[in-house]
């Protein structure tokens, strides 16, 4: 793991401020106390993945985002969309959950495709001489060859 960014701690309160839900609110429903809470904002403490992931859900954020802003997840280049579609102040909670399972759908189908082309090119090409017709007739060619050598 790496070390946590220092900013968790103000990227959960900007989310918390922008979702315009209260501390408190936002303490019960990741199931943490309120001063606990207002520690890791002010970065005093710093949460664990479990907690991190409690407070990405009653955030509304994916799990990732949340992982990769605290330093427990290298830094794919993908992540960062994630990431700023969760701090965006301009998105709706229900815009940044389309947003991100759009955006995390188009990764996954494109790794998909990259994984096909990769299995694609890595199959023998069919040559000439694998091809079934080719080999019928230069069994056929071979047979009529042995029947005049008789």
């Amino acid at each position: 793991m790496s070390v946590q960014s220092p900013d968790i701690g103000a990227f959960i309160k900007d989310l918390r401020e922008n979702a315009r839900i209260s501390l408190r609110q936002l303490a019960e429903q990741a199931n943490i106390s309120n001063p606990y809470l207002s520690q890791i904002e002010r970065g005093l403490r710093k949460p664990s993945a479990e907690v991190l992931a409690q407070l990405a859900a009653a955030l509304r954020v994916s799990t990732p985002a949340m992982y990769l802003k605290a330093g427990l997840l290298g830094s794919d280049d993908h992540q960062g969309v994630p990431t700023a579609i969760a701090a965006d102040p301009l998105l709706t909670v229900a815009q940044k959950q389309s947003l991100t399972q759009i955006y995390e759908t188009f990764v996954r189908e494109n790794a998909r495709a990259e994984a096909a082309a990769e299995a694609d090119a890595a199959a023998p090409a069919e040559t000439e001489a694998t091809k079934p017709a080719v080999k019928k007739a230069a069994k056929k060619a071979v047979r009529k060859q042995a029947q005049e050598e008789q």
